[in-house]
């Protein structure tokens, strides 16, 4: 059999389609083209695999090569297609030099030589210059050849073209760092590290110290128990929160350092006394300050006190009962700072969050530690008992010993009013050394301030007072106008038969609601805010719905001066459906029936009125959910059944619509002293 060359499918047995065949017996031998003109008709010589593979790789690089000489006939057609002068027309001639040929088989009447094989060798790859993004190399003709190579189209995978053009990838090479910048960088490193170290520890000692600071300053107070937590006399206390309220005291103790200080020994008094007394008020919005003085002769009923023993700042356990016609400052030297802080709230109606108390050694080493502090007087300051205070008049600066007896004299030559000339002085002094204390002098100046706070800390003696309320409470003032601290001294009305000052107790109400809520003081300077245009209109008020009376709880208060007439009108309005809280006597008199109300029971108190003919709203402070009716000289007794529920409600006249609406009518003789006043006017 012969091989596939002729068409003729093999036979099996396994054997390659170019392999020979053990010849048939009863089939003649095919025989090819070559046989046929073989004259001797020898059998054909067997081809081997690596003939067969030889051939193969021939006939491939002929194509090859053949594909190139097209190419190059391509870009050369210029030179090409111009033959030399003087010569014909001249066919090319095909190189044949790479190709090979096999011999044949003796006998098989050929006469060609067999060249030897000859290696096979690939096209030597250019290697290009690389291509960068900021500057592209000029085209040049290997570039445009390899171009050429690359658009193409190939037949055959055995086509491509192998010449490779190398491109840029990915970012520059990172340069080689020396060893003396490498050593450079790891110490910039370590110091960076050091500094955020050093930081760290810094703020750490700062926070800390600034609390083992605090806690040092703390610890130095002498604690003392003055405040109490519930108190039946306290007035409005809704309307007082967030307020701060200090009650300072100015002791006469002679006892210790006291003694050196001109102020007598024990012998002449012993104990300590409440010399000085003043309340002080600070509204929970920090826009204003106000002082009231209390006269230490202060005609007062003392409450059930323990007793106080001042040297040892400490109560003695021993009781003593009230006593009516007992001065200010006796109460304070039997019952201490909480028998004086109940005689105050009483007085006031305040809520004392704050008891300071502090002696004269304390107050002088204050004043020396700011510097001393600027007063003036029109004329020289000569007291009986404490000798010339001032020689000169006019403005001067004075150190602690000279304002000590500036404050303290109760005898001066030319002053008619002994106690209250003493406390317009007062005053006038703490208006400057609150100036100083509170400039940046002192705030700013760790030296002054540590002072301050040292001198403070070791002649005084208080209650629910830390070192960083104190701090927090003088930035808070540091920031208000001098115009707007106030000083006020309660009003009296003459002395008792055994000297007391007899106090206007209606006046003094008056001052103190005055002061709970916001209103204006005699002597305040506040800077008011811009007045509105006149030409813009108020906006309308909003309608009111009534809403079902049996949600009111109703206060009954008689202010009629008749009794039993808060009881009689209570029953009439439950008779309407009102929930009735309770009832009792208004504090003083009304001329006018009055429904009062918190903010935000605008409708309730609207409701309310609607029963009672002529009755007016008074917004107020204090009372919550509860809508007070204050029945008035005017009341005529009618009660009739409110707006029903859900309807409108009429207009309603109102008479007291907070502190601008209807301010509290104080005495017109009520000594008073503004920070910002001239010291000597």
């Amino acid at each position: 059999m012969g091989d596939d060359r002729y068409g003729r499918t093999p036979r099996p047995g396994g054997r390659a389609p170019w392999e020979r065949y053990p010849a048939d017996p009863d089939e003649p031998a095919p025989t090819g083209r070559r046989a046929r003109h073989d004259d001797t008709g020898a059998a054909a010589a067997p081809i081997s695999v690596q003939d067969l593979v030889e051939r193969v790789d021939s006939e491939r690089q002929t194509r090859r090569r053949r594909k190139a000489d097209e190419t190059d006939e391509t870009t050369g057609s210029a030179t090409a297609s111009t033959p030399p002068p003087g010569t014909g027309a001249q066919r090319a001639v095909r190189d044949t030099s790479h190709l090979r040929r096999v011999a044949n088989a003796p006998g098989t009447g050929s006469n060609r030589t067999v060249r030897p094989a000859e290696p096979l060798t690939d096209p030597v790859t250019e290697e290009l210059p690389p291509v960068t993004a900021a500057t592209p190399p000029p085209p040049t003709a290997t570039a445009a050849r390899a171009k050429a190579l690359l658009g193409r189209r190939v037949a055959s995978p055995a086509d491509y073209p192998t010449t490779a053009l190398p491109a840029a990838v990915g970012a520059e090479p990172a340069k080689r760092v020396s060893p003396v910048q490498r050593r450079r960088n790891r110490q910039l490193r370590i110091a960076g590290r050091a500094a955020l170290a050093m930081i760290a520890i810094v703020a750490l000692l700062v926070t800390g110290g600034g609390w083992g600071y605090l806690r040092e300053k703390d610890n130095n107070f002498t604690k003392v128990s003055a405040i109490e937590d519930n108190n039946d006399d306290v007035v409005d206390a809704d309307g007082q929160t967030g307020d701060e309220n200090f009650l300072i005291v100015g002791t006469d103790t002679r006892a210790g350092a006291n003694s050196q200080l001109g102020a007598g020994t024990q012998d002449d008094a012993e104990g300590a006394r409440s010399d000085t007394v003043m309340l002080v008020n600070i509204p929970a919005n920090r826009a204003r300050a106000v002082a009231v003085s209390f006269p230490r002769d202060l005609d007062v009923t003392r409450p059930d006190c323990e007793g106080w023993d001042n040297d040892k700042a400490a109560y003695s356990g021993v009781k003593f009962p009230g006593a009516v016609g007992d001065k200010l400052n006796a109460t304070y030297a039997l019952g201490g700072p909480k028998c004086l802080t109940k005689v105050i709230t009483k007085l006031s109606g305040l809520k004392i969050n704050h008891f300071v108390g502090i002696d004269f050694s304390g107050f002088e080493s204050m004043v020396d530690v700011v510097g001393g502090v600027e007063v003036c007087t029109t004329k020289p300051l000569v007291d009986e008992v404490l000798g010339t205070v001032l020689t000169t008049p006019g403005k001067q600066i004075v150190n602690g010993a000279t304002a000590l007896d500036y404050v303290r004299a109760r005898h001066v030559y030319g002053e008619e009013r002994s106690d209250y000339d003493r406390i317009n002085r007062q005053q006038r002094f703490l208006s400057s050394l609150l100036r100083s204390a509170l400039s940046s002098k002192v705030l700013m100046d760790p030296a002054k301030l540590n002072g301050f706070i040292n001198a403070f800390a070791q002649h005084s003696f208080m209650d629910n007072v830390t070192t960083k309320d104190l701090l927090t409470l003088g930035r808070s003032m540091q920031k208000m106008q001098a115009g707007n601290i106030t000083f006020l001294t309660v009003p009296t009305a003459g002395t008792t038969s055994y000297g007391n000052e007899i106090p206007r107790e209606s006046d003094i109400k008056a001052i103190f609601r005055a002061i709970i809520d916001d209103q204006p003081l005699p002597g305040e300077k506040k800077t008011d805010a811009p007045a509105s245009p006149a030409s813009v209109a108020p906006a309308p008020k909003a309608k009111l719905t009534a809403v079902d009376p049996s949600t009111v709880s109703l206060q009954v208060s008689n202010g009629s001066g008749q009794a039993g007439v808060a009881s009689t009108t209570a029953t009439k309005l439950a008779n309407q459906g009102f929930g009735i809280y309770s009832t009792g006597n208004y504090d003083g008199t009304s001329a006018k029936t009055t429904v009062r109300y918190s903010s935000g029971h605008e409708a309730e108190a609207a409701t309310v009125a609607s029963s009672l003919p002529g009755a007016v709203l008074e917004p107020a402070n204090g009372l919550g959910s509860i809508v007070e009716v204050v029945v008035g000289s005017d009341f005529a007794g009618t009660v009739k059944a409110p707006t029903a529920f859900g309807q409108t409600l009429p207009d309603t006249p109102t008479d007291a619509g907070g502190p601008s609406a209807a301010p509290v009518t104080l005495p017109s003789d009520l000594e008073h002293v503004n920070a910002a006043d001239d010291l000597c006017k």
